[in-house]
C-alpha cells in the first residue's frame, strides 16, 4: 500500500526560506538607521508604528524553527547579517558622534502615543489573517502560495515607499496630514506587513 503524496509547497518567489522575511526586516530596521543618521539639528523620530513592524522582526527570528536556522543557504544568512551588523554599526556610531541623538530619536512623539491601541489591532489583526488564510487553504494551496507572494510583493512596496514618504513628501507639502491620517497609513503599513510574517509563521 502506498502512502499519500502531498501537493509540494514552494517558497515565496523560489528563494531559500526565510529570505523574504530577512528583506523585510532589513527594510523595516533600515528606516531605523534613516532616522538615527540624520544630523544631530535635524528634529526627527521614529513613528511609533515602526516600533511594532520592530517587534515583527524580534517575533519571527525568536521562532523561527531550528530547521530553517540550520539552512547553509546564502541568502537567508546574508539577511540577518544586514540587519544585525547594519543595526549594531549605526547604534556604534550614533552612541560614538552623540549618544543624546540615540534616545531623542528612538522616543515616540507624545502625540501618538494614544495611537497604540489601534496599532496594536492593526498587527495582531494582519498577522492574525495570515495564519487564517494559511490554515483555511493550507500551506500547499497554490492559492495559498499565490496570496502570500502578493502580500510580500506589496508590504516590500510599502516599505520601500515608507521613507520616501516620511522623509521627502512630508515636508515638502504645504499641509502636513493629521496625526489621526497618519495613523491609518501607519496600520495600513503594519497590517500588511504582519499579514506576510503571519503566512510564514
Amino acid at each position: 500500500m502506498s502512502s499519500p503524496t502531498y501537493p509540494q509547497e514552494y517558497q515565496t518567489y523560489g528563494l531559500p526560506v526565510g529570505t523574504v522575511r530577512g528583506f523585510l526586516s532589513v527594510l523595516i530596521c533600515s528606516f531605523f538607521w534613516i532616522v538615527l543618521m540624520f544630523p544631530s539639528d535635524v528634529d526627527i523620530r521614529v513613528p511609533l508604528g515602526h516600533f511594532f513592524l520592530l517587534t515583527l522582526v524580534f517575533l519571527a527570528f525568536a521562532s523561527q524553527p531550528l530547521s530553517e536556522l540550520h539552512t547553509r543557504k546564502f541568502l537567508p544568512w546574508l539577511m540577518r547579517f544586514i540587519f544585525v551588523g547594519g543595526s549594531v554599526a549605526v547604534i556604534a556610531y550614533v552612541l560614538y558622534v552623540d549618544p543624546h541623538r540615540l534616545l531623542q530619536r528612538l522616543t515616540p512623539n507624545p502625540e501618538e502615543i494614544g495611537q497604540w491601541p489601534v496599532l496594536l489591532a492593526c498587527l495582531a489583526g494582519g498577522f492574525g489573517a495570515g495564519l487564517l488564510v494559511r490554515f483555511v487553504l493550507g500551506r500547499t494551496s497554490p492559492l495559498f502560495m499565490t496570496l502570500r507572494a502578493w502580500i510580500g510583493i506589496v508590504a516590500m512596496l510599502l516599505l520601500l515607499f515608507e521613507p520616501l514618504f516620511q522623509f521627502i513628501i512630508i515636508p515638502n507639502m504645504s499641509d502636513k496630514p493629521s496625526v489621526d491620517t497618519l495613523k491609518v497609513w501607519e496600520g495600513v503599513l503594519i497590517a500588511v506587513t504582519a499579514s506576510y510574517f503571519g503566512t510564514r509563521a
